[in-house]
């Protein structure tokens, strides 16, 4: 769409529910650019690792309004948004040198810089409550690597091979989850100190493997139910270790059927369906509040971080790198390495003028967790991302954009045994028994993307007054729905997310 913008604007009487969108090239190499800042009318915007944003347009927003185009390293672009007629908007590289820094500044050492940035924390960056218009977006990517095992005894034929071999078949080795959710977040630096007000979600996934799974749980309900007493209980053990679980544990397992004539048992079973619904509704709001709250309690600017190479910069090696600008910002780059335990490495942006930190990307140099004991392991073996500030209207540095990518493997290799027991009966408590060695593992790759379009304060007392009220359950899509945020400001989704669909579409 060449002329997207020119044409947008040259109608008159703008509608709600319009946007513009855009892709931002290096003008040079004719690569995306990620992560530049887009502002409209003082609202701001990222774009996604693809170059790409998208702005909700209001009928206020006219032709003559400017567009506002910066990033790190980049010469800026700001003029009419009727001047802006094509799709592609190019960026063109700013070539600076560190000396030209140097002849009206002192010549600090990344030591002395770092700091300054310290030292002017609480002056350049405003961290107690306040009340954050947001928008989050999870990508949780799943893998099967490895599924073997060998039946050493089964007492129950139902539980053979045969079976074992359906149940890993039926799990789907590979798996993707999106979730998304725009709201307001009440808080300060404190993960424990949160409220959550959400306004719109959504859920992206295939419910087909849903459906595999239910259909084996259905089956290995019958082989229980035909097998196994309703007040028995049950030993899992795998090795040194045991587990008892009562037969009451199992869910509805031994649940009977309803009767559809039966109007009280009916009533009951919705009022059951009822409560679930509300605990599904509080779960999730809690879920991203307290993912919300820990982001927020990790930024670089508080010293009890991961990322803490401002507070503890003698524990990492630093070079300062070069000199550059954001717009009219000059910044020094400096770069970091662990020296010891640290397990980051990255590089950090600083305004040359107040020492306000304005970017932090960072990537473990090793794990940062490596647990094996006795068969079972578990490696954090990926944490990468970026972190953004940008100056708001009060004169204060504001989280802009974050971004992390996480990445666990676990393992399981060992014996394993499940007995049914039962005091009730006559003889030997021990009924049945299966007895496996298994040899499993698992990786999983989470991703976390973070955009504040506004912060504001407020004060203790409204915080502690404002009351949570989340009736909002995330819509499901089987497949990506440009249309679904339509109106309201997101960071664009990248090309997997757009092209995501299920394998058969299902209808509600």
């Amino acid at each position: 769409m060449p002329k997207l913008l020119l044409l947008l604007f040259l109608v008159s009487g703008l509608a709600n529910g319009q946007s513009i969108s855009s892709l931002i090239i290096d003008s040079v190499t004719k690569k995306p650019v990620p992560y530049a800042t887009v502002q409209l009318n003082n609202r701001g915007m990222i774009t996604n690792e693809e170059g790409r944003f998208k702005f909700s347009i209001s009928e206020n927003i006219k032709p003559t309004d400017s567009l506002f185009i910066s990033c790190i390293g980049y010469n800026g672009i700001g003029k009419p948004l009727e001047q802006f007629t094509d799709s592609l908007i190019y960026l063109s590289p700013k070539a600076i040198e560190l000396k030209e820094v140097i002849v009206s500044n002192k010549e600090y050492t990344p030591q002395e810089i770092l700091e300054f940035v310290e030292d002017n924390i609480e002056k350049n960056y405003f961290t107690e409550f306040t009340k954050k218009r947001l928008f989050l977006r999870e990508t949780y990517q799943n893998e099967i690597i490895k599924t073997d095992y060998q039946i050493k005894k089964s007492t129950i034929n139902a539980f053979n091979k045969s079976f074992l071999d359906s149940v890993i078949s039926t799990i789907p080795k590979t798996n993707t989850y999106y979730t998304e959710m725009l709201g307001d977040l009440y808080g300060s630096g404190d993960a424990d100190e949160q409220k959550l007000n959400l306004i719109k979600a959504s859920e992206l996934y295939d419910k087909n493997k849903d459906i595999d799974l239910e259909n084996l749980e259905e089956r290995f309900n019958q082989i229980v139910k035909k097998n196994i007493k309703t007040d028995s209980y049950f030993k899992v053990k795998s090795g040194l270790f045991g587990t008892k679980i009562d037969a009451d544990e199992m869910g509805d397992i031994f649940e009977e059927e309803i009767d559809s004539t039966d109007a009280i048992a009916v009533n009951k079973k919705l009022e059951e369906e009822l409560e679930r619904k509300e605990e599904r509704r509080k779960f999730f709001s809690k879920y991203k509040r307290e993912t919300l709250g820990n982001l927020f309690e990790n930024l670089p600017i508080f010293d009890d971080t991961d990322y803490n190479v401002i507070f503890k910069p003698r524990r990492y090696h630093l070079n300062l790198e070069t000199f550059t600008y954001l717009g009219d910002q000059a910044v020094y780059v400096i770069g970091y390495e662990p020296d010891g335990s640290p397990e980051f490495k990255g590089k950090l942006y600083i305004n040359a003028d107040d020492f306000a930190l304005i970017r932090m990307d960072f990537e473990n140099v090793e794990p940062l967790r490596d647990f094996k004991l006795l068969g079972v392991s578990f490696k954090e073996y990926l944490a990468k991302g970026s972190i953004i500030f940008a100056k708001g209207a009060d004169q204060k540095y504001h989280l802009r954009y974050y971004n992390i990518i996480k990445g666990v493997r676990a393992g399981f290799k060992r014996p394993l045994a499940i007995i049914e027991k039962n005091k009730n009966v006559k003889g030997r408590r021990k009924q049945n028994e299966l007895k496996l060695k298994v040899d499993a593992a698992f990786g999983n790759i989470n991703r976390y993307e973070l955009v504040v379009f506004d912060e504001a304060p407020i004060s203790a007392a409204q915080f502690e007054s404002y009351q949570e009220s989340n009736d909002v359950l995330p819509t499901y899509m089987p497949n990506y729905d440009p249309n679904f945020w339509e109106g309201y400001n997101i960071i664009e989704p990248n090309r997997a997310i757009k092209e995501f669909t299920s394998e058969v579409e299902l209808t509600d």
